[in-house]
């Protein structure tokens, strides 16, 4: 308990020195798409660059980051909300000195988001989100109730989706879903395992001109992450792909879409939204 008040002490003593924290969500309309592969070696891309980066797995009860990583994490979201483990005590650092959240896995119930504790996690996440210069949420596949409240409140969405047309029909579907709720949004594609990069073009290109004629909404088309070999091996292996190999098509893929992503922070149009992400989340989850 004494370190933990001194860490906070740390903290409010040197809160003119607070990041402008980016906070990304990536999601995708089903599963199986490469979602939090993706998550996981953009976190890592960027931490081994000099960023402090943290990771949140909120797909809760099924999470998989930690499986892709080969660690076995102590804690994790979960505890939080049915433990009470203290926020900071589930934070785990990784490779390249990534910190990740746990999602969990094999609950035997669903989690109980009540006001209490989405309190609690809101006002413990505030202490720390200052203190990194990206906080992704590696949504669940689909969008849930409480899911569209992070999503929502972040500065970022970036969607992934294959080529496959049934994987197409669901990102669109997702992106419609949370435009419906906030037309301000900025969404960002990302088209996995693709045979060319003519491909991952055309496929985006169908994608924003569907989105543009019948919701009027453009997206940033981040990359393409060609189909890769390496990628079901460092799986298999519980490696990072980037740390696996990071010449593989696919890691230089993801290095260069995070490269596009890194570049777009230096803008300063969400400055004031990334001192509001709890504040906005706080809104909505509470909101009547």
């Amino acid at each position: 308990m004494n370190d933990q008040a001194a860490k906070l002490r740390s903290r409010l003593e040197n809160k003119g020195l607070e990041r402008k924290t980016r906070t990304i969500a990536v999601m995708s309309g089903k599963g199986g798409v490469g979602k939090s592969n993706i998550s996981l070696n953009m976190a890592l891309t960027l931490s081994g660059s000099g960023h402090k980066v943290l990771l949140i797995d909120m797909d809760i009860g099924m999470g998989n980051i930690d499986i892709l990583m080969g660690t076995s994490p102590p804690f994790t979201i979960a505890d939080f909300f049915q433990n009470n483990v203290g926020l900071e005590r589930i934070i785990v650092t990784g490779p390249r000195s990534l910190d990740y959240i746990a999602g969990g896995t094999g609950l035997s119930h669903f989690i109980d988001f009540d006001p209490e504790h989405m309190n609690r996690f809101m006002d413990e996440f505030q202490q720390l989100l200052y203190q990194y210069d990206f906080v992704f949420f590696d949504m669940g596949a689909g969008i849930s109730e409480h899911s569209s409240k992070f999503i929502l409140s972040a500065e970022d969405v970036i969607v992934v989706t294959t080529t496959e047309p049934p994987s197409i029909t669901d990102a669109y579907a997702a992106v419609k879903h949370v435009k419906l709720l906030n037309d301000q949004i900025p969404f960002h594609l990302i088209i996995n395992r693709v045979q060319s990069e003519k491909e991952g073009k055309e496929t985006f290109q169908r994608i924003n001109d569907a989105l543009k004629k019948f919701l009027g909404i453009d997206t940033t088309f981040l990359g393409a992450i060609p189909d890769d070999k390496n990628i079901s091996l460092a799986v298999k292996r519980q490696i990072p792909l980037v740390l696996y190999n990071e010449r593989s098509p696919a890691a230089k893929g993801i290095k260069e879409l995070t490269g596009l992503l890194l570049r777009q922070t230096n803008g300063v149009q969400s400055v004031e939204k990334r001192f509001n992400f709890v504040a906005n989340l706080k809104r909505l989850l509470f909101e009547r």
